[in-house]
């Protein structure tokens, strides 16, 4: 019988993955920082704040090139900025200007004593990547607000890490609490040199860049935690599964207790090899079973 279904003090091992199965969050973990990281959009646009204010004056401008030249001659430093309008993230970029003889162009927007030949070249580059019509069509009011919108429109890439790292968050809530309550240690994001630099327990890893979402340390006596979430389907749920399989015989071979926990409507279509590895393992939770202290009734129990 499954260790988790005598701790439960339940009758069989299909009556525990049954629960398990039919109490997954379907409607996902969602947080308020999921949608835009703030802290990241107002740092990235501090450093050019200034820099954009000073381009404002280009706005509504009838010849805005002649403005663009001689804004770039008085005030080399707005040229860092051109990257940031065009969501663009390098600070040279080389622009194919001859697509029969392959000749290029190369712009760099870093802050430099510029000669008149770089602000003609800038000059061009402004006007060709079309901010030029953008600002004499006044489409903009203002190019710290443009720049905001763009910055949140480039931090919706990381809605995906985001995801993950909810779920990191969740479960480390339980895990801290656990912790505390027994005296216990935790790290998160732990590996072998990690856990040998803090707590001097020499581990075996089946690949140096090994990590595990959470390590605790109970007097000696380790116990890995991975957990993740799925909202939909797909061929990456069989293929986790297989491989904690093999990660929870790896680390009880080496005493270490290995705890999978993961939730997620993804799960309802992939249910064969989830049962395989709550065949072969001892503990397989989700989200639902963290509220009755479950982590801290396995650390006690083992």
């Amino acid at each position: 019988m499954n260790k988790l279904c005598q701790l439960l003090n339940l009758e069989s091992d299909d009556i525990l993955f049954t629960q398990i199965t039919s109490s997954f969050k379907e409607k996902g973990i969602l947080l308020w920082d999921y949608f835009v990281n703030w802290e990241k959009v107002h740092k990235n646009i501090k450093p050019i704040e200034k820099e954009l204010n000073l381009l404002n004056v280009l706005i509504g401008k009838e010849d805005v090139e002649t403005e663009v030249y001689n804004l770039i001659k008085e005030y080399p430093q707005v040229v860092k900025a051109f990257p940031f309008l065009i969501a663009f993230r390098d600070t040279k970029v080389s622009m194919l200007s001859d697509v029969t003889e392959f000749l290029y162009k190369d712009y760099d927007f870093k802050h430099r004593v510029i000669t008149n030949e770089d602000c003609e070249d800038l000059t061009t580059f402004f006007m060709k990547s079309g901010l030029g019509d953008l600002v004499k069509d006044k489409r903009v009011k203002n190019l710290v607000d443009y720049v905001t919108g763009v910055e949140v429109g480039l931090d919706s890439n990381g809605r995906k890490n985001r995801g993950g790292t909810m779920m990191e968050n969740i479960v480390e809530t339980f895990v801290k609490s656990a912790c505390n309550e027994l005296g216990y240690e935790y790290m998160t994001q732990a590996n072998a040199k990690k856990i040998k630099a803090h707590w001097n327990i020499d581990i075996q890893v089946d690949k140096s860049s090994r990590n595990l979402d959470f390590a605790i340390n109970k007097n000696g006596k380790l116990y890995f935690i991975e957990c993740n979430f799925y909202g939909g389907g797909g061929s990456k749920l069989k293929s986790t599964a297989t491989e904690y399989v093999k990660m929870n015989e790896y680390w009880n071979a080496q005493n270490i207790t290995f705890i999978w926990i993961t939730d997620g409507a993804g799960w309802k279509s992939t249910l064969k090899p989830l049962r395989e590895y709550f065949d072969k393992a001892d503990y397989l939770l989700n989200l639902e079973m963290l509220k009755n202290d479950l982590i801290k009734n396995i650390l006690n129990e083992s």
